[in-house]
Formats: C-alpha cells, sequence, structure tokens
C-alpha cells in the first residue's frame, strides 16, 4: 500500500475513534545534521527547529532526541576519516540543538559499541548535562552479534558503564540485516540473561518492539517471546524494561499483523509501551502522522489513553 493510501486509510479509521488526546512525550526521535545529509544525499536535515514544529504539529510536548553518530561506526558503510572525532562532533551536535529547548528535549548520545573508542565516549557524554540522560545503541548499523562471545561481553562493559552513571539505554536489538545475523529467541536470551543484567539502574528501552522498524519478521515476535515470558514470571531483569513503538504501524504490511500487534501491546502490559516516531519527515511518518496510524490499532480506548500518558523515567 503507498503512502497516500496508507494515509488515507489511517484518517478515516481515526476519524471513527472518540477524540483522542496526545501523548505528551515522543520517545523515538532522530535529528539530522548537514554532515550526516553530506554523506547521504537522500536525506534533508532536520535540526532541532524542524523537529519542534512537528512536534507542536501534533501537539506532543517532549521529545527525546536519539543521536546517530551509530553509522558513522557502521561497518556496512564505507570508512568514515577520523572516525572518532567525528562521532564526537554529531553528538556535540545532538547537544547542541537540544540546548536550542531544554524544556522540550532531551539528548541522547550514540556511538558504536564495539569500536575501541566506545567507553570513553559514554564517559564524555555522561558530563554533558544535554546527554548524561542516556545513550543509543544500534545494534545492527554496529553489526553486534549476540552470537560473538567477544561482541557480548563488550556490550557487557557498556552496559555496566551507562549503569554506573545512571544512563538509560535505548536499543535498537535486531542485529544486521544487510548481513543476514541471526535472531530470535536464542539472540533475545543471550540479551537478556547476559546483557541486560548489567544494568539494574538503568531504564531500558527497546526499540522497534525488538524488530527494525516492522513487526512482519516472524523472528521478531520468537525474540519478543522471551522477554513477555520474563514479564510474566517477574524476572528482576526486566524491572524497567520498557519497549518503544516506533514504526512498527507504518511500515511494511503492518495491516496483516495488527491483531497480533495489539495483543503484544496488551502481553508485554500497556505500562511499558513508549509511544514513539523514529526518524519525522518524509519519507518517514510525521509524530501526528504516526499517532493517528498508531491508533488504528485494535486497542481499545482505555489502551491507547495508557499510552498516551506514558513517560518513561528518564523523562520525568
Amino acid at each position: 500500500m503507498n503512502c497516500v493510501r496508507r494515509f488515507a486509510l489511517a484518517a478515516l479509521l481515526v476519524g471513527a475513534l472518540p477524540a483522542a488526546a496526545e501523548p505528551p512525550i515522543d520517545h523515538h526521535q532522530h535529528l539530522f545534521s548537514p554532515a550526516t545529509v553530506a554523506r547521504r544525499p537522500a536525506l534533508h536535515v532536520v535540526d532541532a527547529a524542524k523537529l519542534i514544529e512537528m512536534l507542536d504539529a501534533a501537539g506532543v510536548r517532549r521529545a527525546v532526541v536519539l543521536s546517530v553518530a551509530y553509522q558513522l561506526g557502521n561497518p556496512n558503510q564505507p570508512p568514515v576519516e577520523n572516525e572518532y572525532a567525528r562521532v564526537k562532533e554529531e553528538n556535540d551536535w545532538t547537544s547542541e540543538q537540544v540546548a536550542r529547548y531544554p524544556d522540550r528535549l532531551r539528548g541522547f548520545c550514540a556511538f558504536n559499541p564495539l569500536k575501541d573508542y566506545a567507553l570513553a565516549e559514554l564517559e564524555r557524554c555522561a558530563d554533558d548535562p544535554r546527554l548524561r540522560s542516556g545513550i543509543k545503541l544500534h545494534l545492527g548499523n554496529s553489526d553486534v552479534d549476540l552470537d560473538d562471545a567477544a561482541h557480548v561481553e563488550q556490550l557487557r562493559r557498556v552496559f555496566r558503564a551507562a549503569n554506573a552513571h545512571g544512563m538509560a539505554i535505548v536499543v535498537h536489538l535486531r542485529p544486521s540485516v544487510t548481513r543476514n545475523r541471526p535472531y530470535g529467541s536464542k539472540q533475545a536470551r543471550t540479551f537478556l540473561d547476559q546483557v541486560i543484567s548489567q544494568a539494574p539502574r538503568s531504564v531500558i528501552q527497546i526499540a522497534h518492539f525488538a524488530g527494525a522498524g516492522s513487526y512482519e519478521d516472524p523472528a521478531i515476535d520468537a525474540a519478543m517471546g522471551v522477554f513477555l515470558e520474563a514479564i510474566r514470571t517477574n524476572d528482576p531483569k526486566v524491572a524497567n524494561l520498557y519497549f518503544d513503538i516506533s514504526g512498527v504501524t507504518g511500515l511494511g504490511n503492518w495491516q496483516k499483523r495488527a491483531d497480533l500487534i495489539a495483543q503484544r501491546v496488551r502481553d508485554v502490559g500497556v505500562e511499558r509501551v513508549l509511544f514513539g516516531t523514529d526518524v519525522g519527515g518524509p519519507p518517514n511518518d510525521t509524530p501526528r502522522q504516526a499517532w493517528e496510524t498508531f491508533r488504528t490499532l485494535p486497542l481499545s480506548e482505555a489502551e491507547f489513553r495508557g499510552i498516551e500518558n506514558n513517560v518513561a523515567p528518564y523523562m520525568r
């Protein structure tokens, strides 16, 4: 279904619902710096002012801005000269943008956790008052293989360091699709038992409902099953675990999975589900479009209201 038809369907279905409030917080947003756009010309610059404009149009008061500095260490892309210097520049640009709207935006720094500069950058970000709330890790862009013991051990180090600083961790858990890294219940179990366990104080936010921006691949649901069982049995490792739903509705043939997605929201517990947009603006949904499309899921009005009112601890 093309974008025009999808948005028309979303508008039609939303129009049939009772008048809805908007979520006060978008828990998954990105900005695109001029340097990022220079490397990827298909993108457009999205700075803090543009994000605020989109948030205002959606009636969303605040957002967490996740740096995209992890992209600079992506082994699937051409190498970047003076990589660590560029990573610092990208995180600093995010910090500067967030500083323009301190009552509305909160920044998270980012890096490839496998790089030899990862812990140094975490420490540097922990000293920045505009980035010290948390870190964003993208296991796909960083080509973290959860079946590789050395990769897992390095992730454990990063989680321990974040925990020591009380930093939240937003993690894109799905490994590299480009390199066809394995993903499912085995990898989710490794992450739960060996990695999350290293950060008992940190809020852990699994992005995209444990996928990569859609819920089509059965491997995603298999991974989610591990977390659902841990929640069901009150495993202490998931005491601070949340899931953002960015990109789950709006990408791919999500309508065919709408009933399953809604059931998984209930299984996780509405109180653990955070609204997020991902990248706001073309070719992706704006925050307003993302929320309207999300509200076409077969959830009750009370469930939608619960998600609207959720605020991650790092935003309180």
